[in-house]
């Protein structure tokens, strides 16, 4: 099932096992059973201390495998293949069951530690979901290092009747016990937030006890990362605080126009973002929501926790969201039908009939792509032209299974109460309300900037509620700055925010000469 070139680096990186790890294979005779046991018997052929054992006679889903150290105190089980994004979660765990360390702090690794369970974790993924190995993974890892926790990874594609029994249209989506726990993507710290409940009240009185900072940045995407690098590097005190490290574009696939970067995923860039921040000595405060902004000599910062920052200049990159269409239902069922991303979401709505509303390219994207996987996918537009690509237009056009809909408004989102049936539109050419049966709502309708906490305070914000600067990057209060896809800057792209990011920095040092 592996090629040769897999199974030459495979066989590298098992060189580093220092324990036995024995696989315990769960199968039945069906063809994704025989197809889960050719990956197993491959990867077992490449180190000796690999073992794996084959079951039919147990209770556990089919196919799926666990993971076991010879003392049987590792929890990790994978209910499905993990190929595509989740291969290397695979990897990872044969590597840290095997007795590899983790990359994760000691004082994580000690928080970990001292967690009481049971914690037995269920994520349920799909295999095209950029998001789902990231939880995957830090569950895995804290099943490696805390025995009262255990992870099972389970494919919705594969286990449909589980998606439906649970009601499941969204992933990442965890249960712990039994119990729904979180939906989306999710770090170690993140995790740790809601199972260590003393966590948020410690971290609040390091945070409160911190010394003013000559830079603060409010904001961890590309163009907080940059304004920081740029402010650490002229040697003065710089902190970063974010609600989630790298922002939007972890929620981003394929980036191809990063000049001097071919290609990359949004979750390895905001990796690197975050390695080179710290390798400056930022002081970076992550999972933290700033709530208001207080000018003065020193400007001050109050987070949710409690706690307050102050600091000389503040560069406000809080970055954008994905703008919602803000109509009765939408909320309601978000994750029950309605969805934001057709690369996560989409493989649980195989077979069924799917809108996408949008005319951009993500919307036309997300309509091509769906249209493999789903029965029928209507694409809904306000206005007589789609905005995309010609190409795409093009080929989305040339699909079966897609259906145009121009001068269409929605009007509502409609269900049963537990999941999406369908969604009514005003037809504005003939003035007239219509209604479309359906099982999902893909919204692509563009990014609002995450500055609703702003509204009411002393930095000025446009009609589009987007932070208004100047060719500087300076904003209405002195000594604040703004940058990225929260300003007004124009053609929101990673690369002009880290440019944004920069010019912010640069202003906010001459501001501190200046004063």
């Amino acid at each position: 099932m592996l090629d040769a070139n897999i199974k030459t680096q495979l066989a590298a990186y098992f060189d580093k096992l220092t324990q036995p790890v024995h696989i315990v294979a769960s199968i039945d005779d069906g063809g994704k059973s025989n197809e889960m046991l050719a990956l197993l018997r491959d990867i077992a052929a490449l180190s000796d201390r690999i073992t794996l054992t084959e079951r039919r006679d147990d209770a556990e889903r089919k196919p799926s495998f666990s993971l076991n150290r010879g003392d049987g105190s590792v929890g990790i089980r994978f209910a499905g293949i993990p190929m595509g994004h989740e291969f290397t979660s695979l990897v990872l765990a044969l590597l840290q069951t095997g007795g590899h360390p983790p990359k994760t702090e000691p004082a994580v690794l000690d928080q970990i530690r001292a967690l009481k369970g049971p914690f037995h974790f269920e994520t349920y993924i799909s295999l095209s979901c950029h998001n789902c190995p990231d939880v995957v993974q830090a569950l895995n890892m804290m099943a490696t290092v805390n025995p009262a926790i255990s992870s099972v990874m389970v494919d919705g594609a594969l286990f449909q009747d589980e998606i439906d029994r649970r009601k499941i249209m969204a992933v990442p989506t965890v249960f712990m016990n039994g119990e729904p726990f979180g939906q989306g993507r999710m770090t170690v710290d993140e995790i740790l937030a809601k199972l260590d409940t003393g966590s948020a009240a410690r971290e609040a009185e390091k945070i409160a006890a911190k010394e003013p900072f000559d830079v603060l940045v409010v904001g961890g995407g590309p163009a907080g990362a940059s304004a920081a690098i740029y402010a650490a590097r002229k040697g003065i005190r710089t902190g970063i605080v974010a609600e989630r490290f790298g922002g939007q574009v972890q929620d981003t696939l394929a980036i191809e126009n990063l000049i001097a970067v071919k290609e990359t995923q949004g979750p390895t860039l905001a990796a690197t973002l975050e390695q080179n921040v710290k390798a400056v000595n930022v002081d970076v405060m992550n999972l933290q929501q700033v709530q208001a902004l207080v000018p003065g000599d020193l400007i001050e910062l109050k987070l949710a926790g409690g706690a307050s920052l102050k600091s000389k200049t503040v560069i406000l990159a809080t970055g954008a969201r994905w703008r919602e269409l803000e109509v009765p239902g939408e909320r309601e069922y978000r994750a029950r039908g309605v969805a934001y991303c057709p690369h996560c979401d989409g493989p649980l709505f195989k077979g069924k009939r799917v809108a996408v509303i949008g005319g951009g390219n993500s919307a036309i994207e997300a309509a091509i792509d769906l249209a493999a996987i789903v029965t029928h996918v209507t694409v809904l537009i306000r206005s007589t032209q789609l905005r995309a690509d010609k190409v795409l237009q093009q080929k989305m056009l040339a699909l079966p299974n897609v259906t145009l809909v121009s001068e269409a408004v929605i009007q509502q989102i409609t269900g049963d109460g537990s999941k999406v049936s369908g969604l009514t539109y005003l037809d504005r050419s003939t003035n007239s309300p219509r209604q479309l049966e359906l099982e999902g709502v893909f919204v692509q309708i563009g990014l609002s900037p995450n500055t609703a906490w702003l509204k009411g305070s002393a930095v000025a914000l446009n009609e589009h509620e987007e932070i208004v600067v100047d060719g500087h990057g300076r904003t209405s209060v002195p000594g604040v700055f703004a940058a990225g896809d929260a300003s007004n800057s124009p053609f929101k792209q990673i690369i002009i925010a880290m440019g944004d990011g920069a010019k912010a920095s640069l202003s906010a040092f001459e501001y501190l000469l200046r004063h």
